[in-house]
Protein backbone atom coordinates (compact mmCIF):
# COMPACT_ATOMS: atom_id res chain seq x y z
CA UNK A 1 0.00 0.00 0.00
CA UNK A 2 1.51 3.72 -1.01
CA UNK A 3 2.32 5.61 2.18
CA UNK A 4 2.84 8.61 -0.11
CA UNK A 5 2.09 9.54 -3.64
CA UNK A 6 4.15 7.59 -6.40
CA UNK A 7 5.45 8.58 -9.61
CA UNK A 8 6.62 5.43 -11.29
CA UNK A 9 6.74 7.41 -15.01
CA UNK A 10 6.58 6.18 -17.87
CA UNK A 11 8.31 9.14 -19.86
CA UNK A 12 7.34 12.03 -21.67
CA UNK A 13 3.78 12.52 -22.89
CA UNK A 14 2.12 14.62 -26.06
CA UNK A 15 -0.78 14.85 -23.86
CA UNK A 16 -1.84 17.10 -21.10
CA UNK A 17 0.14 16.28 -18.48
CA UNK A 18 3.97 15.87 -18.91
CA UNK A 19 5.19 13.20 -17.11
CA UNK A 20 2.12 10.57 -16.95
CA UNK A 21 2.20 7.38 -14.48
CA UNK A 22 2.65 3.68 -15.81
CA UNK A 23 -0.58 2.34 -17.53
CA UNK A 24 -2.02 -0.86 -19.00
CA UNK A 25 -2.09 -0.08 -22.87
CA UNK A 26 -5.69 -2.16 -22.94
CA UNK A 27 -6.87 -0.83 -19.95
CA UNK A 28 -5.28 2.56 -18.86
CA UNK A 29 -5.16 0.85 -15.44
CA UNK A 30 -1.82 2.20 -13.44
CA UNK A 31 0.72 0.31 -13.28
CA UNK A 32 3.88 -0.14 -11.96
CA UNK A 33 6.47 -2.61 -14.81
CA UNK A 34 7.98 -5.65 -13.46
CA UNK A 35 11.18 -3.70 -14.46
CA UNK A 36 10.91 -0.70 -12.19
CA UNK A 37 9.95 -2.83 -9.27
CA UNK A 38 12.24 -5.11 -9.23
CA UNK A 39 15.09 -2.59 -8.97
CA UNK A 40 13.49 -0.84 -6.43
CA UNK A 41 13.07 -4.22 -4.56
CA UNK A 42 16.54 -4.88 -5.13
CA UNK A 43 17.91 -1.64 -4.06
CA UNK A 44 16.08 -2.01 -0.80
CA UNK A 45 17.77 -5.63 -0.26
CA UNK A 46 20.92 -3.66 -1.21
CA UNK A 47 20.77 -0.71 1.52
CA UNK A 48 19.75 -3.29 4.05
CA UNK A 49 22.63 -5.77 3.55
CA UNK A 50 25.68 -5.08 5.91
CA UNK A 51 27.83 -6.60 2.72
CA UNK A 52 25.96 -3.64 0.13
CA UNK A 53 25.77 -4.72 -2.97
CA UNK A 54 28.32 -7.77 -2.68
CA UNK A 55 26.21 -9.59 -0.42
CA UNK A 56 25.61 -13.56 -2.32
CA UNK A 57 22.04 -14.03 -1.59
CA UNK A 58 21.46 -10.76 -3.34
CA UNK A 59 23.17 -11.50 -6.15
CA UNK A 60 22.10 -15.60 -6.16
CA UNK A 61 18.51 -14.19 -5.85
CA UNK A 62 18.54 -10.93 -8.28
CA UNK A 63 21.05 -11.78 -10.26
CA UNK A 64 24.98 -10.51 -11.64
CA UNK A 65 26.28 -8.79 -14.61
CA UNK A 66 29.60 -10.40 -14.41
CA UNK A 67 31.79 -7.96 -12.56
CA UNK A 68 34.42 -8.25 -9.81
CA UNK A 69 34.72 -12.16 -11.57
CA UNK A 70 31.56 -13.52 -10.08
CA UNK A 71 30.41 -14.17 -13.43
CA UNK A 72 26.89 -13.30 -15.31
CA UNK A 73 23.78 -15.31 -14.45
CA UNK A 74 20.45 -14.55 -13.94
CA UNK A 75 18.54 -14.10 -10.61
CA UNK A 76 16.40 -16.59 -9.04
CA UNK A 77 13.79 -13.78 -8.22
CA UNK A 78 10.94 -12.70 -10.61
CA UNK A 79 8.09 -10.12 -10.53
CA UNK A 80 5.49 -9.46 -12.48
CA UNK A 81 3.80 -5.97 -13.40
CA UNK A 82 2.17 -4.79 -10.36
CA UNK A 83 -1.55 -4.15 -11.14
CA UNK A 84 -3.72 -1.68 -9.17
CA UNK A 85 -6.29 -3.51 -6.73
CA UNK A 86 -8.20 -0.58 -4.77
CA UNK A 87 -7.98 3.07 -5.97
CA UNK A 88 -8.70 6.25 -2.88
CA UNK A 89 -11.08 8.50 -4.20
CA UNK A 90 -12.73 11.63 -2.26
CA UNK A 91 -16.18 10.65 -0.77
CA UNK A 92 -18.57 13.21 0.75
CA UNK A 93 -18.62 11.13 4.37
CA UNK A 94 -16.24 9.10 5.51
CA UNK A 95 -13.57 11.18 3.84
CA UNK A 96 -12.67 8.51 0.90
CA UNK A 97 -13.36 5.13 0.04
CA UNK A 98 -11.70 2.60 -1.86
CA UNK A 99 -12.97 1.52 -5.06
CA UNK A 100 -12.79 -1.40 -7.11
CA UNK A 101 -14.75 -3.19 -10.14
CA UNK A 102 -15.48 -6.68 -11.35
CA UNK A 103 -12.91 -6.78 -13.49
CA UNK A 104 -10.11 -5.66 -11.39
CA UNK A 105 -11.44 -9.03 -8.98
CA UNK A 106 -11.55 -11.28 -11.74
CA UNK A 107 -8.23 -10.93 -12.29
CA UNK A 108 -7.14 -10.76 -8.25
CA UNK A 109 -8.98 -14.62 -8.44
CA UNK A 110 -7.10 -15.76 -10.83
CA UNK A 111 -3.72 -14.43 -9.47
CA UNK A 112 -5.06 -16.11 -6.34
CA UNK A 113 -5.45 -18.78 -7.85
CA UNK A 114 -2.02 -19.45 -9.37
CA UNK A 115 -0.80 -19.28 -6.00
CA UNK A 116 -2.79 -22.30 -4.93
CA UNK A 117 -5.32 -20.09 -2.78
CA UNK A 118 -8.79 -21.33 -3.03
CA UNK A 119 -11.05 -18.42 -1.98
CA UNK A 120 -12.51 -16.48 -4.63
CA UNK A 121 -14.15 -13.59 -4.25
CA UNK A 122 -17.49 -13.08 -6.42
CA UNK A 123 -18.00 -9.88 -6.25
CA UNK A 124 -20.95 -7.47 -8.46
CA UNK A 125 -21.08 -3.92 -9.44
CA UNK A 126 -22.57 -1.17 -7.10
CA UNK A 127 -21.60 -3.44 -3.96
CA UNK A 128 -20.74 -2.15 -0.18
CA UNK A 129 -20.31 -3.49 3.13
CA UNK A 130 -23.02 -4.06 5.32
CA UNK A 131 -21.62 -1.62 7.57
CA UNK A 132 -20.04 1.37 5.51
CA UNK A 133 -19.80 4.50 6.76
CA UNK A 134 -20.31 6.07 3.45
CA UNK A 135 -23.70 6.01 2.79
CA UNK A 136 -25.71 9.46 3.07
CA UNK A 137 -29.44 7.71 2.65
CA UNK A 138 -31.32 6.03 0.83
CA UNK A 139 -28.81 3.70 -0.68
CA UNK A 140 -26.81 6.73 -1.76
CA UNK A 141 -22.56 7.52 -1.70
CA UNK A 142 -21.35 10.54 -3.34
CA UNK A 143 -17.54 10.08 -4.72
CA UNK A 144 -15.51 12.74 -5.95
CA UNK A 145 -19.21 14.66 -7.65
CA UNK A 146 -20.95 11.95 -8.37
CA UNK A 147 -23.82 10.02 -6.91
CA UNK A 148 -24.32 5.88 -6.79
CA UNK A 149 -26.65 4.15 -5.74
CA UNK A 150 -25.55 0.94 -3.76
CA UNK A 151 -26.80 -2.01 -2.10
CA UNK A 152 -24.76 -4.18 1.03
CA UNK A 153 -22.99 -7.72 0.15
CA UNK A 154 -21.36 -9.52 2.72
CA UNK A 155 -19.10 -10.35 -0.40
CA UNK A 156 -17.56 -6.80 -0.40
CA UNK A 157 -17.14 -7.07 3.58
CA UNK A 158 -15.12 -10.60 2.84
CA UNK A 159 -12.41 -8.94 0.64
CA UNK A 160 -12.07 -6.47 2.79
CA UNK A 161 -11.48 -8.78 6.11
CA UNK A 162 -9.27 -10.57 3.69
CA UNK A 163 -7.58 -7.89 3.03
CA UNK A 164 -6.57 -6.33 6.39
CA UNK A 165 -5.37 -9.78 8.31
CA UNK A 166 -3.19 -10.18 5.47
CA UNK A 167 -2.03 -6.21 4.96
CA UNK A 168 -2.23 -5.60 8.82
CA UNK A 169 -1.51 -9.00 10.08
CA UNK A 170 -4.81 -9.12 11.74
CA UNK A 171 -3.97 -5.75 13.48
CA UNK A 172 -7.85 -5.01 14.66
CA UNK A 173 -7.17 -1.72 15.84
CA UNK A 174 -5.30 -0.17 13.04
CA UNK A 175 -7.34 2.32 11.17
CA UNK A 176 -6.57 1.59 7.64
CA UNK A 177 -7.41 -2.00 8.69
CA UNK A 178 -11.06 -0.93 10.03
CA UNK A 179 -11.11 1.07 7.17
CA UNK A 180 -10.56 -1.76 4.54
CA UNK A 181 -13.22 -4.37 6.28
CA UNK A 182 -16.11 -1.27 5.78
CA UNK A 183 -15.59 1.39 2.87
CA UNK A 184 -14.39 -0.54 0.01
CA UNK A 185 -17.48 0.50 -2.97
CA UNK A 186 -17.60 -1.67 -6.08
CA UNK A 187 -18.18 0.34 -9.13
CA UNK A 188 -18.92 -0.39 -12.79
CA UNK A 189 -15.50 -1.27 -15.02
CA UNK A 190 -16.47 1.78 -16.77
CA UNK A 191 -16.68 4.11 -13.41
CA UNK A 192 -13.34 2.11 -12.14
CA UNK A 193 -12.05 3.32 -15.40
CA UNK A 194 -13.10 7.01 -15.03
CA UNK A 195 -12.16 7.88 -11.98
CA UNK A 196 -8.34 5.69 -12.42
CA UNK A 197 -8.02 8.50 -15.39
CA UNK A 198 -9.22 11.44 -13.94
CA UNK A 199 -9.04 10.90 -10.41
CA UNK A 200 -5.06 10.93 -10.05
CA UNK A 201 -3.10 13.37 -8.55
CA UNK A 202 -1.37 15.88 -11.11
CA UNK A 203 0.95 18.11 -9.67
CA UNK A 204 2.43 21.43 -11.79
CA UNK A 205 6.48 21.84 -11.27
CA UNK A 206 9.17 24.16 -11.90
CA UNK A 207 12.35 25.07 -11.43
CA UNK A 208 13.96 28.16 -9.82
CA UNK A 209 16.82 29.96 -11.89
CA UNK A 210 19.79 30.60 -8.77
CA UNK A 211 20.98 33.91 -9.70
CA UNK A 212 17.48 35.23 -10.77
CA UNK A 213 14.93 33.43 -8.10
CA UNK A 214 12.56 33.02 -10.86
CA UNK A 215 11.08 30.11 -13.11
CA UNK A 216 14.11 28.97 -15.90
CA UNK A 217 12.84 29.81 -19.42
CA UNK A 218 11.22 26.08 -19.74
CA UNK A 219 10.94 24.38 -16.63
CA UNK A 220 7.88 24.27 -15.88
CA UNK A 221 6.05 21.17 -16.44
CA UNK A 222 3.47 18.64 -14.81
CA UNK A 223 3.66 15.65 -13.48
CA UNK A 224 1.23 12.50 -12.71
CA UNK A 225 0.65 10.60 -9.16
CA UNK A 226 -0.67 7.65 -8.14
CA UNK A 227 -2.26 8.71 -5.02
CA UNK A 228 -1.56 7.55 -0.86
CA UNK A 229 -3.27 4.45 0.00
CA UNK A 230 -3.73 2.95 -3.42
CA UNK A 231 -3.28 -0.81 -3.47
CA UNK A 232 -1.35 -2.99 -5.62
CA UNK A 233 -0.33 -6.38 -5.86
CA UNK A 234 2.54 -8.38 -7.66
CA UNK A 235 3.40 -12.39 -8.02
CA UNK A 236 6.60 -12.98 -6.86
CA UNK A 237 8.32 -15.78 -9.23
CA UNK A 238 11.27 -18.36 -7.99
CA UNK A 239 12.90 -20.22 -9.94
CA UNK A 240 16.02 -22.76 -9.20
CA UNK A 241 19.45 -20.94 -8.70
CA UNK A 242 21.63 -20.68 -11.35
CA UNK A 243 25.42 -21.90 -11.45
CA UNK A 244 27.84 -19.19 -11.60
CA UNK A 245 30.99 -20.23 -13.80
CA UNK A 246 34.35 -18.59 -14.95
CA UNK A 247 35.72 -18.24 -18.57
CA UNK A 248 35.92 -22.30 -18.73
CA UNK A 249 32.63 -23.20 -17.88
CA UNK A 250 34.12 -24.38 -14.41
CA UNK A 251 31.40 -24.14 -11.71
CA UNK A 252 32.77 -21.07 -9.03
CA UNK A 253 30.48 -21.79 -5.85
CA UNK A 254 28.08 -23.72 -4.66
CA UNK A 255 23.80 -22.90 -4.69
CA UNK A 256 23.21 -20.80 -1.55
CA UNK A 257 19.57 -21.55 -2.28
CA UNK A 258 19.12 -25.59 -1.72
CA UNK A 259 15.68 -25.02 -3.42
CA UNK A 260 12.70 -22.65 -4.45
CA UNK A 261 11.53 -22.41 -0.60
CA UNK A 262 14.38 -21.67 0.52
CA UNK A 263 14.51 -18.58 -1.83
CA UNK A 264 10.56 -17.85 -0.60
CA UNK A 265 11.33 -18.33 3.18
CA UNK A 266 14.23 -15.75 2.20
CA UNK A 267 12.86 -13.04 0.35
CA UNK A 268 8.99 -13.62 2.87
CA UNK A 269 11.28 -12.74 6.21
CA UNK A 270 13.10 -10.09 4.63
CA UNK A 271 10.29 -8.46 3.45
CA UNK A 272 8.28 -9.00 6.67
CA UNK A 273 11.30 -7.46 8.79
CA UNK A 274 11.86 -4.50 6.33
CA UNK A 275 8.59 -3.76 5.18
CA UNK A 276 8.76 -0.37 3.74
CA UNK A 277 10.79 1.37 0.89
CA UNK A 278 10.53 3.45 -2.20
CA UNK A 279 9.54 2.84 -5.62
CA UNK A 280 10.16 5.40 -8.50
CA UNK A 281 10.97 8.89 -9.04
CA UNK A 282 11.32 11.84 -6.85
CA UNK A 283 12.77 10.06 -3.67
CA UNK A 284 13.59 12.63 -1.93
CA UNK A 285 10.49 14.58 -2.03
CA UNK A 286 9.43 11.18 -0.39
CA UNK A 287 7.57 9.87 -2.94
CA UNK A 288 7.01 6.70 -3.65
CA UNK A 289 6.67 5.39 0.04
CA UNK A 290 5.15 2.08 0.12
CA UNK A 291 4.66 -0.63 2.77
CA UNK A 292 4.67 -4.43 1.13
CA UNK A 293 3.20 -7.77 2.70
CA UNK A 294 4.45 -10.95 1.60
CA UNK A 295 1.66 -13.41 1.25
CA UNK A 296 2.79 -16.80 1.28
CA UNK A 297 1.51 -19.39 -1.57
CA UNK A 298 -0.38 -22.79 -0.97
CA UNK A 299 0.41 -25.05 -3.45
CA UNK A 300 4.61 -24.24 -2.79
CA UNK A 301 5.04 -22.59 -6.01
CA UNK A 302 4.75 -19.54 -6.93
Amino acid sequence: MNQTSMHAGSGDSLGIVDLPIQRERHTSFPKIEASSLKGSIREHFERASEKYEKDPKILAAFGTEGDDGIGSKAGSLGFTDARLLLFPVKSMKGVFAWIVCPQIIAKFNEELKLAGHEISFKIEESLIAPDCNLLLGNNKIVLEEYTFNVKSSNSVKELGTWLAGRLFQNDTENYFAKKLKADIVVLSDDDFKDFVNLSTEVVTRTQIDNETGTVKDGALFTEEYLPAESILYTNVLTAAEFSSKDEEGVKMASKLFENEGDLRKYFGEFISKNNVFQIGGNATLGKGIVRASFIEPKNGGN
